[in-house]
Formats: structure tokens, sequence, C-alpha cells
């Protein structure tokens, strides 16, 4: 599924959405430095596998991968935490290294802090534009080959005197949904390399039929959001299923979006209950969006005038399509789904959506086709990356059939793949194998931890997913599931400057104090094998 606006999706990312897509990005930053901490850039290769044929032709090349770090806790021999950035700007993580996680760990364990962006994200391009052939290095292999890479190569401007290198120095690696899956991978692929990682929101399954993104949505929104979501949306594809052709042209016309293709409708009406994934404990980064949605649908009362005269309309979709016992019940609740959606689509259109049509705000059909770089779009590269190995689909046909499904049933695999075909002419489904195969929900590895949240939609692609078998979480292997936490709450911080009381959540401080102290216990083991290697040469 896609949350059209503007041509854009949310990633896991970002908006992952996704980001394992997407996680929704922090606050954009004005400019690439903050204070004392400064942009850098590697030189790392273009091409890690030359015995792979699926990155031919390939590449003698080297591009600048972008980087910032924080030394001001570094003691001598303390550790390099990297936060690896993941589907986004690595601009868009620094706050986790002013006053975030990234910061308390490295203040608590002398330890330099580290911002690391992925390769095609921000400006750490290795191509000169985004043309589908030279979308061929984009992989999660060749990203964890340049993060190996930057820890057995890098040499801090201004720490040069110490050798910070991973064959000198414990290597920890931190990261949050699809980054919290790659911190795992690292771990596991480059142990000699990576001392410990710590996997937020981590998504090792990759999945191609992410119906279960939405199941967060159905066991844990507030009051009758869930419920009365499901009801309405089955009136909605009947309608839009149906074959009067006048019906669906109100229908259409009443939430403003005449003109879209039956599926394009249905999945730009899926916002509300599709915005989960952004509340937030921290008041500068939780979204409103899925409470005023729940709010809205939950209401009795109209909330929103102008939909009062299309309370006829909606007694007779209702009366032809719902329980009659839900007539009544239903009849101000889909108002004001109406006037919810109603009032997103005139936002849009007085901002990132003025001067476009219907279709290029919303169509998935118009999305990604720009292949010029851009260091503040991440949507194509994503969206490649989900083609080619990730999945993530979040549809509503998925959904069991004896469950109604809280968005509509049109989108499907088949919907939500189109630009994978008309983008990158991509035809197969996504090798997600490649990521499987390295544990998917049973991952397990010596100073792996997994942090979760209990209402988070990804959550279903995490070892913590609902209906898996229950974990004991040990020092080398930490296990924690935040009570009522969302999307990787554990790297977020307040800002020095905010004036707050009650925060962060104590569940949150717990974790982000357990995390300090497994991370304090694996350097421990670090010093203690250092030594036994010493006594042995």
């Amino acid at each position: 599924m896609w949350f059209a606006g503007c041509a854009s999706a949310a990633l896991l990312a970002l908006t992952a959405r996704g980001s394992a897509y997407s996680i929704p990005a922090l606050s954009a930053r004005a400019d690439s430095d903050s204070g004392s901490i400064k942009v850098h850039n590697i030189s790392v290769p273009v091409d890690h596998f030359h015995n792979e044929t699926k990155y031919e032709p390939h590449s003698d090349k080297k591009f600048p991968l972008r980087y910032w770090f924080d030394a001001q806790h570094y003691r001598e021999g303390g550790p390099v935490i990297i936060l690896a950035s993941g589907e986004t700007s690595g601009e868009d993580r620094i706050p986790f290294l002013e006053h975030g996680i990234l910061k308390m760990l490295a203040n608590a364990t002398g330890g330099v802090g580290v911002i690391l962006e992925h390769r095609y994200y921000g400006t750490s391009f290795p191509v000169p534009d985004l043309k589908t052939k030279n979308l061929r290095f984009l992989s999660t292999e060749q990203a964890l080959a340049d993060t190996a890479y930057f820890a057995e190569n890098v040499k801090f401007p201004g720490l040069e005197k110490h050798n910070l290198t991973a064959s000198n120095t414990p290597y920890i690696i931190y990261g949050g949904s699809y980054a919290g899956a790659f911190a795992a991978f690292a771990r596991k692929i480059y142990p000699d390399v990576f001392w410990g990682g710590i996997s937020s929101s981590g998504v090792t399954q990759a999945i191609i039929d992410y119906w279960e993104y939405f199941e967060a949505a159905r066991l844990f929104a507030p009051g009758d959001c869930a419920k009365v979501t499901q009801k309405l949306t089955q009136v909605v594809d009947k309608i839009l299923t149906g074959s009067d052709k006048e019906e669906k042209k109100q229908l259409k016309i009443a939430f403003g979006l005449l003109g879209l293709r039956d599926d394009d409708f249905a999945n730009a009406i899926a916002r509300g209950i599709g915005g989960l994934q952004g509340n937030n404990w921290d008041p500068a980064q939780d979204s409103s969006d899925f409470g005023i949605y729940c709010g809205s649908v939950s209401s009795d009362a109209i909330l929103y005038a102008s939909t009062r005269s299309l309370a006829p309309y909606v007694k007779k979709w209702l009366s032809a399509h719902a329980n009659k016992n839900d007539v009544k019940y239903l009849t101000n609740r889909f108002l004001n789904y109406i006037g919810y959606m109603r009032s997103n689509v005139e936002s849009d259109k007085q901002g990132g959506c003025q001067g476009q049509t219907l279709d290029e705000c919303y169509s998935i059909r118009e999305m990604y086709g720009s292949t010029s770089l851009n260091p503040s779009s991440s949507g194509r590269q994503w969206t490649y990356q989900t083609c080619t190995q990730w999945g993530y689909w979040q549809t509503g046909s998925g959904v069991p059939k004896n469950q109604l499904p809280l968005v509509s049933r049109l989108i499907d695999v088949e919907f939500s793949t189109i630009p994978c075909r008309e983008q990158f002419n991509i035809t197969a489904e996504p090798d997600v194998e490649s990521i499987n195969k390295l544990g998917g929900w049973n991952f397990s590895y010596p100073r792996v931890a997994f942090i979760d949240g209990e209402y988070d939609p990804w959550r279903a692609a995490t070892p913590h997913a609902i209906g898996l078998a229950p974990r004991e979480s040990t020092a080398s292997e930490p296990f924690i599931l935040i009570p009522y936490g969302v999307h990787h709450w554990d790297e977020n911080g307040l800002d020095p400057n905010a004036t707050e009381i009650g925060l962060p959540p104590p569940a949150v401080a717990k974790a982000q104090q357990d995390i300090v102290d497994f991370t304090k216990v694996w350097l421990e083991e670090y010093e203690k094998e250092k030594g036994k290697h010493a006594n042995d040469l």
C-alpha cells in the first residue's frame, strides 16, 4: 500500500512507510553541520562484489559516503557507536546524535557517536542519476559492505592519533526500522568488525504481502476507530466493486477525489488508519493524524459542518451496503470520515500538491518517476529496494476472508507493485529470501539486541511478532518490548532546550537505561577478550 500525497509516500524510514519501508523521518535540517557536529565523507567502493553477476557491468570506482560524528565524550579505549541512517538522508538522524540514544550511549561509554548515511540516500550517491540501470548497486548487501569498510578504514578528523578502526576498537551498530534489521545483519555478516548490534523495530523478516501492517491499528486503535473503519471500508468496497456507476461517482465527489481510478481512490482514503506509525512520545515528532482520524470516526457528532448536506447520500449508501442495524450508528461517523479526508485534500492542494492534478498528487502510477539526484528525496530509491528485495506491500486483499480489512481489498500486491513495473520494468517478485536467509523472525546472534514497540505496525515483521514463541531477554541477546510503544521509540531523546514534564515515558526511559547497561556489559566482554588475546600472543 502507498499513502499518496503529492506523489510521495512515507517510508519506514519514512515513512518508512515501508520505510521498514519507512519510518517517518525526523525533522530535516537546514544545513549539513550542526554546532560542533560537522559533516564528513569517506571514499568507499561503488561495487564490493565483483563476482556477482547482478552487479554487472561492475565498477572499480569509489564514491563519497557521508557521515557525522561527535567525539566530545570520547575517552581512550572507548567504542565507536554507529547509527545506520537507513532509507533517508543521514541529516534526518542528527537529533539522535545531538540528544537521542546515540548521545546517551556515547556519554555512558566514553565513545564516539557516528551517523553513517546509506548509499543512494542524502548525498551519498555512487552514480550520476537514478535511472534503473544505475540502481543496480543499490542493495542491502552493498550497503552493509560500505558500513564494514567504513569501520575498517575510517580516520576521524582530529582523532588521527587514535586507531579507531574495528581492528583496534569495539564497534557497536545501532539502527531503527530497516536500519534496525541492517544493524542485526551487519553484526552477523561481519562479526569480526562489529562487536554488537542493536536493532530497534528491526524488520528482519522481508514479506511480500504485508497485510499485517494494519494489525496494530486493528488491535490497539482507540475507541471504536478500528471497528468503524472496518465497516466503512466494507461499504466503500461494495460501492467501488458494484455496478452502479452513478453511486461510485457520487462517493468520489463526496470525498473530493472524483477522477481517480478506483484503486487509487481506495488507497488515497486509507491515509487515516495508516497513520499509527507516526505516533511518538516525543512532542517534537508526534503526529496528530492518527488521533484526529480516530477521533473523527469514533464520534457520534458531526465534526465537519460542510458534510452535513451529504447525510442523505451517506444514509442511502449505508442502507444499501451496511447492516441495517448499523445505519444510524455509522451515519455521522461516515460523514466525519469524509470530512477528515476532504480537509486533508484541501490541505494538499494548498501544500505540496499545489498546481497538480489529482493523479499527479494521489495516483501510485505517477510516483517515483524522477531520476535526478535529490538529497531530500528517497521514494524512488526505497521503492526500488522493496521491488528487488524487501516487499512490504501493505494490502487489504491479504487480510483473511473471515476478517474485515481496515483498508480496501482493491489494494492488493498487483496494485502496489505498479511502480515496480512502470518505473523499473521489474516484473519478478522481490528476492525476499536474500534477506530472510539471515534469520527472519527467528534471527538470533550473540550480542544482538531487539527493541520493539508493542503497538508498532512493523512489529509483525520483527522477532517480537505476535504469535511467535516468547524469548528470554539475556545480556547477550536482549529482547525488550516497550509497552504502548510504536516505531523505534528508544532512539528519541528530548531536546535539552525543551520544557516538558513526565518525559520520556517510564517504559522508554527504562528501555534506554537497559540499552546503556547491556552495552556496557558487551564492552566489558570486549576488554576480557582483548586481554585474553594479548596473553595468547
